[in-house]
């Protein structure tokens, strides 16, 4: 009977819960208070052992042990001796810890910070920036010296004594930049690091970019009495670059060698490292159209260089992110997509073709470890769909490859996940699909997982190297649980085919109480770059709950992949080469007339909403696609090509000089007269990337056009437009335009 009883509570229970109207998300949910954001591990750190790993706190680094997953100890309390740390390094011996705090940032990658030695043996702290905030500082291999970049100059200091010594002396500022990259070299190489150590300690091998003859772009900063203007480089399509060298500086000697990088100077330097061997240093070299890109190997007692590898490809190459030159000094390891899809290589160092290590019609994404002895190497790849991200693990030392996948089982998930959701992610009917990374131990014993999927937050999991579960780490029970009180619309997935036969990935958020036999607004948003995806299996944040609020308040919204995105391989990537913007928007006009049709969507309301280039997408389909989409916001659009940055632009344009068809032919500037609906049209003044003027010369061309629209300035913000209240300001404002005009 008590059996019954508590039952039939339970039960009654149950009921009330689902009776009870779902919350509502408002904007301070998602901008102010936080209410959705997940909890995750901080700055994880493998130690040398391979059997523990620190993470970062408030308070101090915390040290693990990975056969347990438990907390052993604390390897350094910050308490009061130090401001709040935001990342740090070990030593090789581990008897210091390199500690960073303040960081000011300059662009969007790039910064200055405090920095501190913590000393294991004595438990002090020393603070290495009394000659102000620096750059990049980094630990010398042998723990006995640090290098760093202070006002574009490149320094390294002995740690006893705290002796500095100034290796260059001519770096200023909009003219030589020693030691770190200019302002395209960082947005678009996304290398802010540039110097390196050599593997003995003995050597330092870093760029010199004179940029000197670059034209400069001023924004006006607001806020004085008489603003202030800022000044910097940067190079628009078809203009003039720095000049890059790279210098190796002998410690020893006090003597910097310039490598002979080629005769060219309009060329690319994006990526350099040493090999094993402290007296060879490797580099990429790209020419200026990026369609060919080589492996160079720098000899650094005489400066010889000799070829290592060469690519080339009709439209572009692009800058492998992994090239590894494995321990056994005799191979490295390889991305690229000359085959069709992203995959891995292993080269002798002769360059010669040792095996092809992965293989398939899908890209490899990241290589997360390499385990030399037992010859494996961990990666993450959209093998189980463009949507996915599945990690795996491959052994290469016999003459045929195998491959594991190590996503987590079905039986691993049920905790989780209800049947209807693990169906749907069923992969293999054995693997549950989402999108997956993965920290590994030194040694690759052990692995710490990292896991979401499009409607479920991040869960960390260790495990050890065959995959088998140690210990759940983080699984945001109570974010999930929020989830759930806060509604049930989620993201679901699908396919559709356009008029030309094109296969495009969609997701979708509808209405909890959707009705089929009612009609709903559509509001699509977009990127559409190339090589970017947005309809990925994984947890977002932000706008994910900005799109399930604005599902509560009775909208449809969809996003899709359209061509020359990612994930689905290089034919399909590059097929927007010299033509950037043609694809995209027929594809999105051909989207949003195929949920058009559907019974359960007004035809007269689709509205369509991006950022940066999805602005140019958004901007560009309300105009070409004037009697599908009835409205569109376009935050920090590229509004015309030669206006971008040259490395960005070039790459998929070529020179205006070479393609001014591909750069105006889908210029929203060409097309303002077209404008027949509602359009909103925000910037940020002190956006570096891209810039106020398209903006201005929007506006310009549809005032010229008597053309209605709405404008809104963020003075001073970047790109980003962030800071303060500013992302909710914004945030209230285009919730407010789709209200009153969609």
């Amino acid at each position: 009977m008590k059996r019954i009883t508590l039952l039939l509570s339970l039960f009654a229970a149950a009921l009330t819960m689902m009776a009870q109207p779902a919350k509502r998300i408002t904007l301070e949910d998602i901008w102010s208070k936080g209410t959705f954001a997940p909890r995750g591990i901080q700055s994880i750190r493998s130690m040398q052992d391979g059997e523990h790993y620190c993470v970062l706190t408030r308070t101090g680094i915390d040290k693990y042990s990975y056969k347990s997953g438990e907390k052993e100890g604390t390897v350094c309390s910050f308490g009061n001796a130090v401001p709040a740390i935001e990342d740090y390094e070990f030593s090789a011996d581990e008897q210091k810890i390199l500690l960073s705090s303040g960081f000011e940032p300059i662009y969007r990658h790039s910064g200055v910070s405090d920095y501190y030695i913590y000393d294991m043996a004595d438990g002090g702290f020393t603070k290495l920036t009394g000659g102000g905030k620096q750059r990049l500082t980094t630990l010398s291999p042998d723990g006995t010296k640090v290098a760093y970049v202070r006002d574009n100059n490149l320094y390294y200091m002995e740690l006893e004594g705290l002796k500095e010594h100034q290796i260059t002396s001519d770096g200023r500022m909009n003219a030589i930049i020693n030691g770190t990259t200019d302002w395209v070299y960082e947005e678009e190489f996304a290398i802010t690091q540039g110097f390196y150590w050599s593997p003995d300690s003995k050597r330092i091998a870093y760029y010199r970019f004179d940029e000197s003859g670059v034209k400069e772009y001023t924004m006006q900063m607001w806020g004085e009495l008489y603003p202030e203007n800022y000044t910097y480089k940067y190079p628009k399509a078809g203009e003039d670059n720095s000049v890059v060298d790279i210098y190796i500086y002998s410690l020893d000697e006090n003597r910097a060698l310039r490598l002979n990088t080629g005769s060219e100077n309009d060329q690319y330097l994006p990526r350099m490292q040493w090999t094993n061997d402290p007296n060879q240093l490797a580099f990429m070299r790209m020419n200026r159209l990026q369609n060919k890109m080589e492996l160079l190997v720098a000899n650094a007692t005489t400066g010889k260089i000799r070829t290592l590898y060469t690519e080339e490809d009709k439209a572009y190459v692009e800058v492998p992110e992994t090239w590894k030159f494995l321990a056994d000094g005799k191979t490295f390891l390889l991305n690229s997509e000359k085959n069709g899809y992203n995959h891995l290589y292993l080269y002798n160092m002769e360059g010669q073709l040792i095996k092809q290590v992965t293989s398939g019609d899908y890209d490899v994404v990241e290589v997360c470890a390499i385990d030399e002895k037992a010859k494996r190497i961990y990666y993450t790849s959209h093998e189980h769909g463009a949507i996915n991200k599945s990690l795996s693990m491959v052994e290469y030392g016999g003459k045929k490859t195998k491959t594991t996948c190590l996503n987590y089982t079905v039986d691993a998930m049920r905790q989780y996940l209800d049947g209807d959701e693990l169906q749907a992610l069923l992969v293999d009917n054995k693997y549950v699909a989402g999108t997956y990374a993965a920290k590994f131990s030194e040694g690759c014993k052990y692995y710490i997982c990292i896991y979401s999927n499009a409607n479920m937050p991040p869960i960390y999991t260790l495990h050890d190297s065959k995959g088998k579960l140690v210990k759940v780490l983080q699984d945001n029970a109570q974010l999930r649980q929020r989830m759930a009180e806060y509604g049930r619309e989620r993201k679901e997935f699908g396919t559709l085919t356009t008029s030309e036969g094109i296969e495009l990935n969609y997701y979708i958020i509808k209405p909890a109480n959707f009705d089929e036999n009612k009609q709903y607004p559509l509001f699509f948003y977009v990127y559409g770059g190339p090589g970017n995806q947005q309809v990925t299996n994984s947890y977002g944040y932000s706008d994910y709950y900005w799109f399930r609020m604005l599902a509560q308040k009775g909208y449809v919204v969809a996003c899709f992949d359209g061509r020359g995105t990612g994930g689905r391989g290089a034919d399909w990537k590059k097929v927007t080469y010299r033509n950037l913007g043609h694809y995209e928007c027929i594809d999105a006009i051909e989207a949003a007339k195929w949920f058009g049709k559907k019974p359960w969507i007004d035809e007269s309301r689709i509205g369509i909403f991006g950022w940066s280039f999805g602005g140019y997408l958004s901007s560009l389909c309300i105009l070409k696609g004037n009697d599908v989409f009835k409205s569109a916001i376009a935050v920090a659009p590229v509004i015309t090509w030669r206006y971008y940055d040259n490395i960005y632009t070039e790459r998929f344009l070529q020179r205006p000089q070479e393609n001014p068809d591909g750069y105006d032919n889908n210029s929203p500037l060409n097309f303002a007269d077209r404008l027949k609906g509602n359009y909103l049209l925000v910037h940020g003044t002190g956006d570096d990337n891209v810039h106020f003027q398209n903006a201005a010369d929007m506006v310009t061309a549809l005032e010229k056009a008597d053309k209605q629209f709405e404008f809104r300035i963020y003075p001073n913000k970047n790109h980003s437009i962030y800071g303060g209240n500013t992302r909710l300001n914004l945030y209230k404002l285009m919730t407010d335009f789709i209200e009153r005009k969609l």
